[in-house]
């Protein structure tokens, strides 16, 4: 099957997976959210240690790239730590509304670290993901106050989105997947439980159905969805998998509707579509310059 199509495919797969997360957080009762983002962690990471070694893949990453791949797994436990911090004062809306920037803060470095500026037409696509997701939390944006503390979180948490997958483009030009995904879902387990043992945050003495539910993060969410984008960075520009990334909430609001009967506004679906208008000109440029290689 030609790349062109394998990669849409694949793409649409991993986003779709990545939304069952905040669904399957929602039915975890007896863990903190940092500890189950250290379950999601390193269950993937455990699934993918013998199949790294197996393949030799963690072997040849070389000192230099090993290095990248752990600061890209510092990015991620990063966005984890600050965007989980960042509901604590804001609205949802407005968390998801900043954390959702970070196509901006990828192209900004695409253009200055990797040497990818964006095209027009991606910039066009960056412009209406984004946009499309200002107009999904517009009417529950709060200023001020510990709301402003709670949106810089957020807004932290896009950069250390975007620091995650800029590297993951410098590296999978050079580096095995498996290989690469490991070192950087190893570091931010890492990384997480030392956060969770600093906070006193309980990693075992869940209910038999909360492990349940935390493997299946592990495996679906993170395993499947994010290792998909991190094998898409190796063809696509990191810009393009940042406007993917936006599929999420999209993915989340609908299953949110279906699973806990959620409201599903005009708002929340005329700003999905301007997403998805996006994530289609992300991809139609994608592909162009896959065709291209």
């Amino acid at each position: 099957m030609k790349r062109d199509i394998v990669l849409p495919l694949t793409l649409t797969l991993g986003i779709i997976v990545i939304s069952f997360g905040a669904i399957i957080i929602r039915m975890v009762s007896g863990a903190s959210v940092f500890a189950i983002s250290a379950w999601r962690l390193g269950v993937a990471s455990l699934i993918l240690l013998p199949i790294s070694v197996y393949r030799g893949d963690l072997k040849s990453i070389g000192r230099h790239n090993l290095f990248l791949s752990a600061l890209s797994g510092f990015f991620l436990s990063i966005h984890f730590i600050l965007w989980i911090s960042s509901l604590d004062y804001t609205s949802v809306a407005s968390s998801v509304v900043l954390v959702s920037t970070s196509p901006i803060f990828v192209g900004l470095g695409a253009r200055l670290f990797i040497h990818e500026p964006p095209s027009r037409l991606l910039k066009i696509a960056i412009a209406l993901a984004v946009g499309g997701g200002v107009v999904i939390g517009w009417g529950d944006m709060r200023l001020g106050g510990m709301a402003l503390q709670g949106d810089l979180l957020a807004v932290g948490g896009a950069i250390m989105a975007a620091g995650y997958l800029l590297i993951g483009r410098r590296v999978r030009r050079e580096v095995p997947l498996s290989g690469y995904a490991l070192a950087t879902y190893g570091t931010a387990t890492v990384i997480l439980l030392i956060v969770c043992l600093a906070m006193r945050q309980p990693l075992v003495g869940f209910s038999k159905l909360d492990y349940v539910w935390l493997v299946l993060l592990g495996l679906g969410p993170q395993l499947i969805g994010h290792t998909s984008l991190n094998w898409a960075l190796e063809y696509l520009q990191a810009s393009v998998v940042s406007i993917v990334t936006l599929g999420e909430p999209i993915g989340a609001t609908i299953l949110a509707y279906i699973i806990f009967g959620e409201a599903l506004t005009l708002t929340k679906a005329l700003g999905g579509a301007i997403i998805l208008a996006g994530i289609y000109l992300g991809m139609r440029t994608g592909n162009e310059a896959v065709i291209a290689d």
